[in-house]
């Protein structure tokens, strides 16, 4: 097993700690199969059976506290100073170890706002009060939602080239797709043909398979996260497909988008065109306010502010999210102040971000226009990880 990436994450982590003035961040985590934190893959890339704490310091001590059986698989890690080993229970070598190192601060799994961030089961958070109580290390745990969403943002160098495998990859399955689509498809014929060719290369989905694709044909197809329906597509309709791979445990997220000429049809119809190109300059839009330092609600604003401009009605959804290891991968959200984002839309764009930029408007008597582009957060500004589809690929 290939720990790198893992080993990225735990240098990245003990820096964010110094950032953010934690002392100590724990991912307290048991029967991992079952009940698997986020985190997991972040601090440690496997599986465990038995109550299993994994503590990062400021200081940078990185410490691991497991069960013996899973003690080998652990040091194979390579990134843990120490990892300890117990067969009766965990609590007196956790309790030694934080009574050691004394922390103000212990930053622990919880959030309001970000799944990926809230992998502590209220179970395991029992269990913690427990083995501290009467102790002054009770009333200093803290939420971790910072730290982790400055570590699941800020993509490694090798996260960064996953993801980009999976973007190529899917574009070129996409690709192929176009040049396999006639009239009279159904939707459920568009996604097999998807899905045989991704299996054909041994990938998964980035999201579940019954829903990966989630592909419109015409205006009677439900829009939103539906399974593919027997629908047909026909001449005079556009044609919407979103999908990704899982390749190498990363995810793409892209939409594509083909308008099937009607007969003397040379070019998309008017109303066709012009909402394609208040959704292009809607996104531009929201791709120019992209930089680091931005509010991410501010992006989302940008986007829809264009598009109502329009005379579009606006979009009921974030404009986008992060991408990585899951399609929706947690962290900050291009998305408005609304109360199903929580604090989410408050976050800060870093350098190293990857994001979804992604809106859609509905063409009376043609079907849905959606555009989805996966883009990378730099230094200066924005790059393209996907080929922008800036023209409406024709059947």
């Amino acid at each position: 097993m290939d720990f790198k990436i893992v080993n990225e994450k735990l240098d990245q982590a003990t820096a964010i700690l110094g950032e953010l003035n934690i002392d100590m961040w724990m991912t307290y985590v048991r029967e991992t199969v079952l009940t698997p934190d986020p985190c997991l893959d972040l601090v440690a890339g496997l599986d465990l059976t038995w109550h299993s704490a994994f503590i990062l310091t400021r200081s940078g001590e990185r410490i691991a506290i497991v069960g013996r059986f899973d003690g080998e698989n652990v040091r194979a890690i390579g990134g843990y100073t120490k990892v300890i080993t117990y067969d009766q229970g965990i609590r007196a070598s956790l309790f030694e170890t934080v009574s050691r190192l004394g922390p103000q601060t212990i930053a622990l799994n919880y959030s309001m706002s970000d799944p990926a961030a809230d992998g502590l089961t209220y179970g395991m958070q029992q269990n913690l009060l427990a083995a501290f109580e009467g102790t002054a290390y009770a009333k200093r745990f803290v939420s971790a939602e910072k730290l982790i969403a400055a570590l699941r943002g800020r993509k490694s160098k090798s996260e960064q080239a996953h993801v980009k495998a999976a973007i190529r990859t899917t574009e070129k399955l996409l690709d192929e797709l176009g040049e396999t689509l006639k009239p009279g498809l159904t939707e459920l014929h568009i996604a097999e043909k998807l899905h045989a060719a991704r299996r054909a290369l041994g990938l998964g989905t980035a999201w579940g398979e019954p829903y990966c694709p989630i592909v419109n044909a015409g205006p009677e197809s439900a829009v939103g996260h539906v399974a593919p329906g027997t629908i047909k597509i026909a001449r005079g309709q556009l044609l919407h497909v979103d999908f990704g791979v899982k390749q190498d445990g990363f995810c793409a997220d892209l939409q594509r988008m083909w308008y099937f000429l009607a007969k003397d049809e040379k070019r998309p119809p008017a109303e066709v065109q012009r909402a394609w190109d208040a959704c292009w300059a809607a996104l531009d839009a929201g791709a120019e306010k992209l930089k680091p330092g931005a509010v991410c609600w501010e992006v989302d604003a940008a986007a829809r502010a264009s598009l109502t401009k329009a005379g579009y009605p606006e979009f009921q959804h974030a404009l986008g999210h992060h991408l990585g290891r899951v399609a929706h991968d947690g962290a900050s959200l291009l998305g408005p102040r609304w109360e199903k984002y929580g604090t989410a839309p408050l976050g800060i764009v870093e350098p190293g971000n990857i994001f979804t930029l992604e809106l859609g408007v509905a063409v009376p008597e043609r079907g849905f226009i959606g555009l989805e582009e996966d883009v990378l957060v730099t230094e200066s500004g924005l790059e393209w990880l996907s080929k922008p589809q800036r023209k409406i690929w024709l059947v």
